[in-house]
């Protein structure tokens, strides 16, 4: 029996997407789109004298793997640095290329482990923390 693509668990988190609402007065904002998918996500962010994020807002159009994506990063995106959020990309990535045996310390994003062997659904996948780090790089 083959496992279904979306497991519960991807969807529930799809239909989650923490910090949907408009950010007033950004420090940094992007607007990405996956030339390998089309899926698009804007992420504006407020951040610290740290550079830490201390508000963010997003718009996400993708399929459900890309908006799990965008639950998982935005449920721990406050208070994360861009080194956090950089490193993330970094594990999630080698993971899905098969690389490593984990996805690194970002949490849930095991949950995504059905999309591995999908890798026309990868850009949707990374273009949550890609845009989160084009949004920090924006408030530079």
């Amino acid at each position: 029996m083959i496992a279904p693509l979306y497991t519960r668990d991807i969807l529930r988190l799809a239909a989650s997407i923490p910090h949907l609402e408009p950010l007033a007065d950004p420090d940094g904002e992007a607007e990405l789109r996956s030339p390998t998918c089309g899926s698009r996500m804007w992420v504006a962010v407020r951040l610290d004298e740290h550079g830490r994020v201390t508000a963010l807002s997003q718009r996400v159009e993708a399929c459900a793997f890309g908006q799990a994506t965008a639950a998982l990063m935005g449920q721990h995106a406050i208070n994360s640095s861009r080194e956090e959020a950089a490193s993330a990309l970094k594990g999630l990535s080698a993971w899905l290329a098969g690389e490593r045996e984990d996805p690194g310390a970002w949490p849930g994003l095991a949950t995504l482990a059905p999309a591995r062997l999908y890798t026309g659904r990868h850009g949707a996948i990374l273009l949550p923390f890609h845009t989160l780090l084009a949004a920090i790089d924006a408030a530079s």
